[in-house]
C-alpha cells in the first residue's frame, strides 16, 4: 500500500523553516519527513503526535532514539509486535510484526507543538495510511492530538468519540480504535502513564484482534 507520502514533502512552511534550521545546527540528522516504520498490511497501527527532535526525526524511524520509544518498543515486543525490545536505528535488525508505526504529523514541529493547521495538511498521510488496513483492524492512538487525527482521518465527527486511556472505538469498515495517553517523558515521568496503564491498552489492543481472527475463522 503507497500512502502518497513524500520524504521532500514541503507543505507547511512552518515545518519546513524549522527543519531547515535544524539541519544547519545538526547535520548528522535525518531531518526530513519522518516515513512510517512496519508492515503495510498489518493489522495493528500505531499513530503518536509527531516526530522528536532528537529522536525520529534524527533517526529516520518513528520513536527511536528518544525516550517514549523505549517504553512503546518494549511494549510492543512484549506483546508480540516487535522481534526486539529496543529501536536502537533505522539501520538496526528490529522488524515489527502485524503493526505499522506513524505520526499524526511527519515533521518534528518546534517545541514538539504542531498548530492546528499542520495537523490538518498532514491528515491526508494519515488518511492514505488507514485506507489499506485491512476489515478488523486496530489503531492505537497515542494521546488525544493522535485521536481527533484518526477521526478527522475518517471523516468522524470528534465529538461522537471520546478520548480516553484504554477507552475502545468502533469505527468504520471494522475498525477499532484503543486510546493511550501518549508514552512521553513527561507522561511517565508524571506517573500519568505507566507501565501497567500501557499494557492495559495494549491487551485491549491484542483482545480485538484476537476477537477479529476468532470471526474470521468461524472458531
Amino acid at each position: 500500500m503507497a500512502d502518497g507520502f513524500s520524504i521532500d514533502c514541503r507543505r507547511c512552511p512552518r515545518l519546513t523553516g524549522f527543519l531547515e534550521g535544524v539541519r544547519r545546527e545538526h547535520p548528522q540528522y535525518y531531518s526530513r519527513p519522518v516515513p512510517s516504520f512496519g508492515d503495510p498490511r498489518a493489522r495493528l497501527l500505531v499513530v503518536g503526535l509527531a516526530p522528536g527532535l532528537h529522536g525520529a526525526n534524527a533517526s529516520g524511524r518513528p520513536f527511536t532514539g528518544d525516550h517514549a520509544g523505549m517504553l512503546l518498543y518494549r511494549t510492543l515486543h512484549e506483546f508480540g509486535f516487535a522481534t526486539a525490545a529496543e529501536s536502537r536505528a533505522a539501520g538496526d535488525s528490529l522488524r515489527l510484526i502485524d503493526c505499522r508505526i506513524t505520526n499524526a504529523v511527519r515533521c518534528v514541529p518546534p517545541q514538539n507543538k504542531p498548530t492546528a493547521a499542520e495537523i490538518r495538511t498532514c491528515n491526508p498521510y494519515l488518511s492514505d495510511e488507514i485506507s489499506g488496513l485491512p476489515r478488523g483492524a486496530v489503531i492505537l492512538a497515542l494521546g488525544r492530538i493522535a485521536h481527533d487525527a484518526v477521526l478527522r482521518a475518517l471523516g468522524v465527527r470528534t465529538a461522537t468519540h471520546t478520548f480516553g486511556h484504554a477507552a475502545e472505538h468502533r469505527l468504520l469498515n471494522g475498525i477499532h480504535l484503543v486510546d493511550s495517553f501518549h508514552c512521553s517523558r513527561y507522561n511517565t515521568n508524571t506517573r500519568r502513564l505507566t507501565g501497567d496503564m500501557f499494557r492495559a491498552a495494549f491487551a485491549a489492543v491484542s483482545r480485538r484482534l484476537a476477537e477479529t481472527a476468532s470471526h474470521d475463522t468461524g472458531t
